[in-house]
């Protein structure tokens, strides 16, 4: 009677939590989805905002702010702002019918005042002193409309400070180059290194590199990142002659020792995994160890060896730390392997630091652009390995 009710529990503990982990996982992506469709969606805030700088009392339309150190809101659709503080005046119009940031505010003044347009969307007012660090300023930041999803994922330029442009195409092609290149550079390799390890190392031998493979799959990306800087940054740039051996090249280089870890432990396995009975066959009809091996033993292996190259992949796609460290991270679009890339992963992680903000929100969508690649590729390999078997 007790086990039996043990095993009720723990049969009813089991699916809470499976239930709590599912929910968790499709809150999170749920919240992630939604941030990253934020900026194609809605405005960035509602009204204009004012930042008084230096001005311990201001008036603006009509309500006093004293030492106000944050945001003074605007109501939405609101086409004219006034604003007093001692004897300056300031009146500004607004033109909500206008699409060019640079020409919707139009401004009134009574005394000598600069008007400067330092980013896409905020002016700035300052009125001269003769100690520069002491000028009264007033911030007045836009909202911004819905940025185009198009324009997002075709653009080739990404300006996100001055000018609000973020065009992420040459980042996706720098991800896609430097992933592909590094799974044509890196999984032959490992896949002979398995297949050598899982069929003609003797099994003293084939456990020790084992446990080194395992090792190396353990370090974490900045070492690898730092040894790619130290070593084989400079070996490109004196190989080929260039300025700066930070490089798609180096990059490709870098990922293909990462992923080799990965795809060699899942292979290897994989080919252990193979029953005898199907390598005593093969031999026994006359094949060579080798034809046996490369024939028979890896194609019944081939469902353990594509989840490897799947994870091989996904390492590659979401790596950051050692490519910033070595691609150069210039977001131009190039398909030179000696030029500079930078890759999403690395937009994120150089720029979230400071990004607020539409800036913000666009690197969450780079982060559901980056999701959607890498179940398009996956997704595509899946569809790959049932059709091989299919034919087989």
């Amino acid at each position: 009677m007790n086990r039996k009710l043990t095993d009720v529990f723990f049969k009813h503990l089991v699916s809470i939590v499976a239930l709590f982990s599912v929910l968790a996982l499709g809150a999170i992506l749920l919240f992630v989805f939604a941030q990253g469709a934020m900026p194609f969606l809605t405005s960035t805030y509602s009204g204009v905002r004012l930042v008084a700088q230096r001005i311990n009392e201001i008036n603006v339309n009509g309500t006093t702010y004293i030492d106000h150190n944050t945001f003074i809101r605007i109501p939405k659709n609101t086409d004219f702002i006034s604003i007093r503080f001692q004897e300056e005046v300031l009146e500004i119009k607004i033109d909500n019918n206008e699409k060019d940031p640079e020409k919707i505010l139009s401004f009134t003044y009574n005394n000598e005042v600069n008007i400067t347009y330092p980013e896409s969307y905020v002016y700035t007012v300052s009125w001269p002193s003769v100690i520069q660090s002491l000028e009264k300023r007033i911030h007045i930041i836009l909202p911004e409309p819905p940025y185009s999803p198009a324009k997002f994922l075709s653009g080739l330029e990404w300006r996100p400070d001055r000018d609000k442009v973020f065009g992420i195409f040459p980042m996706i092609v720098g991800t896609l180059l430097a992933s592909f290149g590094a799974v044509l550079l890196g999984v032959p390799i490992a896949l002979l290194c398995a297949l050598f390890m899982a069929e003609f190392l003797k099994p003293k031998y084939a456990s020790v590199i084992r446990s080194g493979v395992e090792l190396l799959a353990g370090i974490p990306s900045v070492v690898y990142g730092f040894f790619g800087l130290m070593v084989i940054v400079p070996f490109v740039r004196t190989t080929f002659n260039i300025p700066s051996g930070n490089t798609l090249l180096s990059a490709i280089i870098v990922l293909a020792l990462m992923i080799l870890p990965t795809v060699i432990t899942i292979a290897e396995t994989s080919l252990r995994a193979v029953p005898l009975s199907v390598r005593e066959a093969s031999l026994s009809l006359g094949a060579s160890k080798m034809q046996t091996s490369w024939r028979v033993v890896l194609p019944h292996a081939n469902s353990g060896v594509i989840a490897g190259i799947i994870l091989g992949i996904s390492r590659a796609v979401g790596e950051t730390m050692a490519v910033i460290l070595v691609a150069g991270n210039s977001p131009h679009l190039t398909f030179n392997p000696l030029s500079s890339v930078r890759t999403l992963t690395s937009t994120i992680a150089m720029e979230m630091g400071y990004a607020s903000g539409r800036h913000s929100e666009i690197l969450f969508s780079i982060g559901v652009t980056l999701f959607a690649i890498i179940l398009i590729l996956n997704s595509f390999i899946l569809w790959f390995r049932r059709r091989m078997e299919h034919t087989l």
